[in-house]
């Protein structure tokens, strides 16, 4: 490995591995009330967060209101080397994704508007220091807040349709590695550490709504792709003594990583006055994922046309030298092949009483990486959910909901002979495992 390897765990740049309930590392925590019922929405009207999930619903949610939610991600997360050796751990902290909405318009009207910011991309892992992957990936701190502002249009009393404009409003991440620079023995390891904000950048969600009777809804929803752009990131080189880092001379980074699109339907029945089961389907767009390509402002310590026959080479450095003349790229490539990827999700409501409703659900979630594609920033495998949730109205006004979501991320392993045949050998072999605990709260009141 080299100086090459400097970004290649970059993949994160706004996207995580620990991200909740959808594939690769989408994050499905809209709403209070849909988390608890398996992250179903789209053929539902259950408040105003039906903005997220399909735009065309608004409009049918009869009450005006204003509503905030918070989660707190709990991962655990363990790699087992191929190699053999102990188990390393991941050091968690806990991450608090937030979802507020505001819906406005007539009661009797035909029209809806509202506001919306949410969080569906944020991390922060830490791994176990000396860990077998630290020169792919130490730590990742990430945030970021999304906006959407959102129309929705009743055409008549059974058939709406709405719109969304979704800005990526604000997105930062702290990214850190070690480097195999240092060739003296006893010197400190290398570390990197890469820090990047995203540019304000815009895409869409739209959705119709189909309610034939009191006991049947149908909805489709798409969410457009959102590119995220870095310009200028800084890149930062600690621990690093001048005749192994004399390569390097980048200080700052570009970057553009593909937010897929995402498309999804859903049927929801009402076989009693109190029970609502409803069914989602969602296919995420995950193919546009090619490559994760850097630029550099200087050289990245990797050398143009690397090892050709007769050329002498420094493997510390990656420098080559032809007719004593050495040259380095300003630029880096790395393969992700994402591939799409379903998801399932099942939940339903009971009300209990007028004041009190209890939900539960559940989804099983195909991975978006390929296997031999598998990286610490995102080791990702089909995953199972389990979800519970409960809500309490004071006042037919104002109220509290809770919710519960645990994800069982199933084994994924890959071997370093699946890394050498796709050419992604600056990813770790062996085994991962992760679950993650994800408990919310929200507060809303209708008006």
């Amino acid at each position: 490995m080299t100086v090459k390897t400097l970004l290649l765990a970059g993949g994160t740049l706004l996207v995580s591995a620990s991200a909740a309930s959808a594939s690769g590392f989408q994050v499905n925590l809209g709403g209070q009330k849909n988390i608890g019922m398996g992250g179903v929405g789209v053929a539902l009207t259950l408040d105003q967060a039906a903005m997220f999930y399909n735009p065309g619903a608004l409009a049918m949610v009869r009450e005006n209101g204003v509503q905030v939610g918070f989660n707190g991600a709990i991962a655990r997360s363990a790699f087992r080397p191929e190699s053999g050796g102990g188990q390393s751990e991941l050091n968690n902290k806990l991450v608090t994704p937030f979802n507020f909405y505001a819906g406005f318009g007539p009661k009797e009207g035909k029209w809806k508007i509202g506001i919306g910011a949410y969080t569906p991309f944020g991390s922060e892992l830490h791994y176990a220091s000396n860990w077998e992957g630290r020169y792919s990936l130490t730590d990742i701190n990430l945030r970021s807040i999304f906006a959407q502002v959102t129309g929705s249009y009743a055409i008549t009393p059974q058939l709406s349709i709405g719109a969304g404009l979704v800005m990526l409003a604000y997105g930062d991440v702290d990214l850190q590695k070690d480097v195999p620079l240092s060739a003296q023995s006893g010197a400190p390891t290398p570390h990197v550490t890469l820090n990047g904000k995203a540019k304000q950048t815009f895409g869409y969600n739209v959705g119709i709504f189909f309610k034939p009777s009191d006991k049947l809804s149908v909805g489709a929803s798409y969410r457009s792709q959102v590119d995220a752009k870095i310009e200028n990131g800084d890149v930062r080189l600690r621990d690093v003594i001048y005749s192994t880092g004399a390569a390097f001379t980048a200080t700052n980074f570009s970057a553009t990583l593909p937010l897929p699109a995402t498309a999804s339907v859903g049927v929801a029945v009402m076989p009693t006055e109190k029970l609502t089961v409803s069914l989602d389907a969602n296919l995420v767009f995950w193919n546009v994922y090619r490559t994760l390509d850097f630029n550099y402002s200087g050289n990245n310590g990797y050398a143009k046309d690397f090892a050709k026959a007769g050329e002498n080479t420094d493997s510390r450095l990656g420098s080559t030298t032809t007719n004593g003349v050495t040259t380095y790229n300003t630029s880096s490539s790395a393969k992700r092949y994402y591939q799409d990827a379903l998801c399932f999700r099942l939940g339903a409501q009971y009300k209990a009483t007028e004041a009190l409703t209890v939900r539960a659900g559940g989804f099983f979630d195909q991975a978006a990486v390929k296997d031999g594609y598998v990286s610490p920033e995102t080791p990702d495998a089909d995953r199972i959910g389990l979800s519970a949730g409960v809500s309490y109205e004071f006042a037919k006004r104002f109220g509290v909901d809770a919710s519960f979501l645990f994800e069982d991320f199933l084994k994924r392993s890959q071997s370093q002979a699946d890394l050498v045949n796709n050419g992604t050998t600056d990813r770790v072999a062996g085994t991962y495992k992760t679950t993650i605990a994800i408990p919310g709260v929200g507060l809303y009141v209708k008006f």
